[in-house]
């Protein structure tokens, strides 16, 4: 037990987060105090007030176009019966998580870049990296389950238009799998961060000393392993993983049939989300390497704010993935994106005056009652097998369908609205 405090400063023991505060150092100029004790970031008109309307307006609109597509995507995969394959609901868990960063780790962040006060005290300290970090594992796990999903898809048995149907049993047990993993991996969180109010509040990457012993040895092991930890599991495991897969998957299906389009589309959409999130985790994680074995006469030469900074930028790129994912998702999936747009077209709808709607409803009545009208429905067209055969080139052209047994057919189909 006494070996605790000495441990921590030993040799090598640094990390980027510890060197800039452990995201928690001002990386602006500070501003001066209000009446109420917080700093006004947005008054004089000095550097750290333009510092702070940039901080804001990134913030803003990285918070509305995440919320905004995140929660169309949950919404479309939850109201579409027709959408509920294993594929569309990892998506949606992925759409999830990223929810939940930006609805409660941006604003956090922001205000404590603003104010240098943290939120929620400790319970944010240590939240806010659990949050991130399960993010990361959830997003990881997704992935991995993507790729599988995709070749198992390409190399079935049957066509890839029509994929296996599953269960709701089998589609939920691989959703707990990769959340339930992704917050166990991630619960040392929970233990290392601490929060030390001075001057302005700080979240302290250290284990508290107050532990007990075979915790506190094992928060220490995962302090010191962090850096490489979250370089292999969360950055080179995804992408190693999705690199052999998509081979593996690209040989199979060369060997059998020539690549059709609903592959090619598959192979997209993972390959895009995985370049994305190579893209905003990177940095990050070379920083932490490139810092952990610089020597401190480097690191003291640097500008004060310089650490701060890259801190906040390496948080902010994980909340331009959680932003990006379901813009990208909705312009890349087609049946996504159209059940999007046809939902948008709902609502549209309902917004326009009874006067137009009456007008639009009287025209397309019109339209309908005129049989010379190239649109107007023939009764062969209205006739049972003519509505079997849509509703199985419907299913056909979706991923597969999650329920156990319905008896009438017209309920698979769920409406985007």
């Amino acid at each position: 037990f006494n070996g605790k405090k000495n441990k921590k400063n030993e040799p090598g023991f640094v990390s980027f987060a510890s060197l800039s505060a452990d995201r928690g150092a001002p990386s602006r100029p500070q501003s001066p105090r209000s009446g109420s004790g917080l700093l006004n970031p947005l008054f004089p008109g000095t550097d750290g007030s333009y510092w702070a309307y940039a901080v804001m307006l990134l913030a803003l609109v990285l918070f509305a176009a995440g919320i905004v597509g995140n929660l169309a995507l949950m919404c479309i995969v939850w109201h579409n019966f027709y959408l509920k394959s294993t594929w569309n609901c990892v998506l949606a868990g992925l759409a999830f998580w990223d929810f939940l960063v930006l609805f409660f780790c941006l604003p956090v962040v922001v205000f404590h870049e603003l104010t240098l006060k943290r939120l929620l005290g400790d319970l944010s300290c240590r939240l806010v990296p659990y949050l991130e970090v399960s993010s990361l594992g959830v997003a990881t796990f997704s992935l991995c389950a993507l790729s599988i999903d995709r070749f198992h898809a390409a190399t079935g048995p049957g066509p890839l238009q029509t994929p296996k149907v599953e269960p709701c049993q089998s589609i939920l047990s691989k959703l707990s799998v990769i959340w339930v993993g992704s917050m166990v991996l991630a619960a040392p969180e929970l233990l290392l961060w601490q929060l030390l109010q001075e001057t302005v509040d700080i979240c302290v990457r250290e284990p508290s000393v107050e532990l007990p012993e075979s915790i506190y040895s094992l928060v220490l092991t995962y302090h010191e392993a962090r850096m490489w930890w979250v370089f292999g599991c969360y950055l080179c495991l995804p992408l190693l993983f999705t690199l052999a897969c998509d081979l593996v998957t690209r040989q199979v299906v060369a060997q059998r049939l020539p690549q059709k389009p609903a592959e090619q589309r598959l192979r997209t959409t993972v390959m895009a989300l995985t370049i994305l999130y190579v893209i905003c985790n990177l940095p990050e994680s070379i920083c932490n390497i490139t810092l952990a074995y610089v020597s401190a006469h480097a690191l003291a030469a640097l500008p004060a704010l310089a650490l701060p900074a890259l801190s906040l930028i390496g948080q902010f790129l994980l909340f331009v993935r959680c932003s990006a994912t379901p813009v990208l998702l909705l312009c890349l999936c087609r049946s996504l994106g159209q059940a999007f747009m046809d939902c948008c077209c709902c609502c549209c709808e309902e917004c326009l005056p009874d006067g137009t709607s009456s007008s639009s409803s009287s025209a397309s009545t019109a339209a309908t009652s005129n049989p010379s009208s190239p649109t107007s429905p023939t009764p062969s067209s209205l006739s049972p097998s003519s509505k079997d055969e849509t509703m199985k080139s419907l299913l056909a052209t979706e991923p597969a369908v999650c329920y156990d047994r319905v008896k009438d057919s017209s309920t698979v189909i769920g409406t985007p609205c």
